[in-house]
């Protein structure tokens, strides 16, 4: 199973992006799926996540309202939308997927996915 994404890019605060995260190879192994984060000199940080069944999604407190994530399983794409973009939301975006359960209060945990992208940059200007 092969993660990339794209769709990152610098854009001025208050401006949004659409990430994407394209899976190949296996990809129907994919159970749940999720967006991290790591800014420079911070630990990574999860973003949203949601279970390829669609049955539910999971936000970081700090990331509900701007943070949308979505996906198109024929196409084995997962979206992150970005609204409202901040300077402190500058960082490198990883999608992960995991092919076994995730327990929903623990899908922000990045611990438990297996497969990750090579990330892409974000970086927000004030």
């Amino acid at each position: 199973l092969q993660l990339v994404e794209s769709g990152g890019g610098s854009v001025q605060a208050g401006g949004s992006l659409r990430l994407s995260c394209a899976a190949s190879g296996y990809s129907d192994r994919m159970d749940s799926k999720g967006w991290f984060r790591q800014a420079s000199g911070n630990e990574r940080e999860g973003v949203a996540a949601i279970y390829s069944s669609g049955y539910a999604t999971r936000y970081a407190d700090a990331m509900k309202g701007r943070f949308t994530i979505s996906q198109d399983n024929a196409k084995n794409i997962l979206y992150l939308q970005i609204n409202s973009l901040k300077p402190e939301d500058t960082a490198i975006y990883y999608c992960a997927a995991s092919s076994g359960p995730i327990p929903a209060v623990s899908l922000l945990a990045g611990s438990l996915y297996n497969y990750w992208g090579q990330g892409t940059q974000v970086t927000v200007s004030s």
